[in-house]
């Protein structure tokens, strides 16, 4: 019975990490034209308990990438430089797409393992009430 309960909270933790990475995703496309905006990324990292793995991961804190900003002409914006340039963002609709379709795949992945784990401790249930 505690594998069934570990394997659900295994499910549970994969499901809110990508939950926080797909929160990340969608802050990062509404800031798509703010300009100077760093996109935001998370990694996932292992629970530890007793100095060993649980299977369990969470979302680390959001962190910078640290790629270029686009340099986008406009002299008539108020941030251009006397160029006439200034810093757009640096985040890919194409790129937060692919991520955001991947949070999702990886969410509903966990979520079908967290309900086969259910309905196996209720079929486990069950024969023992026989």
């Amino acid at each position: 019975m505690d594998q069934i309960i570990s394997a659900r909270q295994i499910a549970a933790s994969g499901m809110r990490a990508q939950a926080d990475r797909l929160r990340h995703v969608s802050e990062n496309i509404a800031n798509l034209d703010t300009p100077g905006y760093r996109r935001k990324l998370v990694s996932f990292e292992a629970i530890m308990s007793g100095g060993r793995q649980t299977g369990q991961v969470a979302a680390s804190r959001p962190f910078l990438d640290r790629s270029a900003l686009s340099r986008i002409y406009d002299p008539a914006h108020p941030m251009a430089d006397a160029q006439g340039f200034y810093s757009g963002s640096n985040v890919d609709l194409v790129t937060e797409i692919a991520d955001a379709r991947e949070a999702s795949r990886s969410y509903e992945a966990n979520l079908k393992m967290f309900e086969q784990s259910r309905r196996m401790s209720a079929s486990l249930l069950e024969l023992l009430r026989r």
